[in-house]
């Protein structure tokens, strides 16, 4: 397997194209990706939705794109 490279930009900051800055619930999805982060998990649950969404750490930890349009992709620039 080919490992990508990163897009440069932290970890912490989702390309506008899979997060608009303009989201209502922005600032709280944020601080729910840092904290799983800072937690070591994989993951977090959205809060509008429930879903389980994937940290970019764990998604940089797979070392490829899946191209399934993932919120906190570490790859798209």
């Amino acid at each position: 397997m080919h490992a990508l490279p990163l897009a440069d930009r932290p970890l912490t900051q989702p390309h506008v194209d899979r997060l608009d800055p303009q989201h209502p619930r922005y600032c709280e999805i944020l601080a729910l990706h840092a904290a799983a982060l800072d937690a070591g998990h994989d993951g977090y649950t959205d809060p509008g939705t429930g879903l389980f969404v994937l940290t970019a750490r764990f998604l940089a930890d797979r070392r490829t794109c899946c191209d399934k349009g993932c919120r906190h992709c570490p790859y798209i620039t």
